[in-house]
């Protein structure tokens, strides 16, 4: 049962940020809420306060901003899957976005949401980490910029500080010589495993992959970059890369900190790793 709580509706990050001084661990900023009012009904969490950000302007926009991309954190899932920008520049984002849960928490919930609840088993996070995005962090007397490497800390624990708001995130537009794609596998509702591979050429020749990134999400308690994984694929063929891919997945695996639960055992987590970022190498490679 949801327990009663106060809803504070701000219109500026600065008053948003003041009452988050004000009441400290007993409120929590409130966006789409299809995680956070799921768990307050569970009694797992519970908060005298809601800070409902929706009220604050400007915050959902998709744009191009000096050639990045610039997503709102406040934009829902539904938003970034119609979004033209991201259609024209961005379509794996998209597909992803496609994906997401349900058509209910799609319609509702924010990208900003998902990001700063840190659930383990989403999807957005390990696209990110590849796409090399940057998280606009704010609060009253300023904003801070946070790779996005550095922004998951844990299972449902990010680097935000008490006080701040996440209000963009910022992609820098993907080159026209390079393919990307996001795969992901599970059979309970949320994914067991997700896979980003982003590959860049020289020149857009394809003669040779001059930068390769692999992030691993859903398997363990945050979404990482496993830089390890990629070091074997860079600076090699198309034709010497695809020899290469399966070593490459299973390093992926292996520093993948895959974690036993209902969504598999460590190591089937680790051989599902494996595969997918094979079978996500074939497509950026054919996306190129």
């Amino acid at each position: 049962m949801l327990r009663r709580f106060r809803l504070e509706e701000p219109d500026t990050i600065q008053a948003a940020s003041d009452l988050l001084v004000r009441f400290g661990d007993a409120a929590r900023l409130y966006a789409g809420g299809t995680e956070l009012l799921l768990v307050m009904k569970e009694g797992l969490v519970r908060y005298e306060r809601l800070i409902n950000i929706k009220q604050i302007p400007n915050l959902n926009q998709v744009k191009l901003d000096n050639g990045a991309i610039s997503i709102g954190a406040l934009a829902t899932h539904r938003e970034l899957t119609v979004s033209p920008v991201l259609r024209e520049s961005l379509p794996a984002l998209v597909q992803m976005e496609n994906n997401v849960a349900n058509i209910r928490v799609r319609e509702v919930g924010t990208i900003g949401g998902n990001l700063c609840f840190a659930e383990p088993h989403a999807d957005p996070g390990t696209l990110l980490l590849v796409l090399g995005a940057k998280l606009i962090a704010a609060k009253k007397t300023g904003q801070r910029e946070i790779a996005v490497e550095n922004f998951f800390r844990d299972a449902y624990e990010t680097s935000l500080e008490s006080d701040e708001l996440l209000t963009e995130i910022r992609i820098p537009r993907p080159s026209a010589a390079g393919g990307l794609a996001y795969l992901k596998f599970g059979y309970l509702e949320r994914p067991s495993v997700g896979v980003a591979v982003r590959v860049e050429f020289n020149g857009g020749e394809k003669k040779w992959i001059a930068e390769a990134r692999i992030a691993v999400g859903c398997a363990g308690p945050a979404p990482r970059r496993v830089e390890e994984a990629e070091a074997p694929l860079k600076g090699k063929s198309i034709q010497e890369a695809t020899h290469l891919i399966d070593e490459a997945g299973g390093i992926a695996g292996r520093a993948s900190q895959a974690i036993s639960d209902l969504h598999g055992s460590q190591e089937y987590k680790e051989h599902i790793v494996q595969v997918l970022v094979k079978r996500a190498f074939q497509q950026a490679v054919q996306k190129s």
